[in-house]
Order: structure tokens, then C-alpha cells, then sequence
């Protein structure tokens, strides 16, 4: 009885820091204060150049997704329909966080009918991914004002109503 006694009181605490540092890295909504957008410069599969001077003014989501992520399938028509009502307004970046050839994103661009730039991950643009921060876990979205300033992000599917509460 003695050595559960010591096991519990080993154990416990060591789970309720475990259980801390798991919620605050999984928290969809703990975003840290004062973070600007960083100096970045990425190609879409267009061949477009997305950087700190074309979005200037805009609000700009960052999606980092992959075709093998169910949530991340599950969002993009959100993105879709969000990109048209508000791209007057907003530049969304798809960053595609595996790499893979270039027919197979168009053909899966082409189902979904994503009408947003998509940035693949290839050789100029990985670098650039890492300006973001630290991708832990799909979809990872990141949404910063027009001014730069991070207004917050999400790990976790994301839907249109978030979307649209972050640009008002």
C-alpha cells in the first residue's frame, strides 16, 4: 500500500504538468501577443512571388495543409468560399506541407476547385515555411492583420465563421 502511496505521488504531478504543457501547445486560441508577420518571400505553383509587399494591406491567412490530412480536406471549402467573398480584402496562402510533384497537387486543386495560391513545399519555398513557426500538428492556420500583427492561430480544422470573426 506503501509503494502506491509513493508511485501516486510520483506519478500525479508529473501528469498535471504533462497535461499543462500538452493543453497550452493544443490550445487553438493561444496566441502570443505582439507578433509581427515575418519577412518572408514564397512561389505559388503559378510561378506568382506571395511576399510581405503584396499582402501588405490585406489581412493574410496562412493554411499550412497535405492531401493525406482528413481536416485539412475537410477545410478547404471553407477557404474556397471565404477566399471569394473576401479576397478584395484578404490573400489566403495554401502552404502544402509534404512534398509531391506538381501534377498531383493541380489534379487536387482542380477537384476541390481551390481558387486561393497554393505554395508547395519545394527547395526555394521550405525555408519560408519555417518563418511561420513551428508546424506541431495539420492544419495549422495563421491570420494576421493588415498592419502584420498576428491576430491568431489555430491548430485543428478551422471554419468559415472563424475566419470571418477574425477579419471584422
Amino acid at each position: 500500500m506503501k509503494k502506491i502511496f509513493i508511485i501516486l505521488a510520483i506519478i500525479l504531478p508529473l501528469s498535471i504538468v504533462h497535461a499543462i504543457t500538452l493543453g497550452g501547445i493544443f490550445s487553438k486560441n493561444s496566441t502570443p501577443k505582439n507578433i509581427q508577420l515575418p519577412q518572408f518571400s514564397v512561389v505559388d505553383m503559378n510561378g506568382k512571388i506571395h511576399n510581405n509587399k503584396t499582402v501588405k494591406g490585406k489581412y493574410l491567412v496562412v493554411n499550412f495543409w497535405a492531401t493525406w490530412c482528413p481536416p485539412c480536406l475537410k477545410e478547404i471549402p471553407a477557404f474556397v468560399d471565404f477566399y471569394d467573398k473576401h479576397s478584395d480584402k484578404v490573400e489566403l496562402l495554401g502552404m502544402d506541407y509534404e512534398q509531391v510533384n506538381i501534377d498531383k497537387i493541380t489534379d487536387f486543386t482542380d477537384n476541390f476547385m481551390v481558387n486561393y495560391p497554393i505554395i508547395l513545399s519545394s527547395d526555394k519555398n521550405r525555408a519560408e515555411f519555417e518563418k511561420f513557426g513551428k508546424v506541431v500538428g495539420m492544419p495549422t492556420t495563421y491570420i494576421y492583420a493588415p498592419d502584420g500583427a498576428l491576430i491568431n492561430h489555430y491548430m485543428g480544422e478551422i471554419n468559415i465563421k472563424t475566419l470571418e470573426e477574425a477579419i471584422r
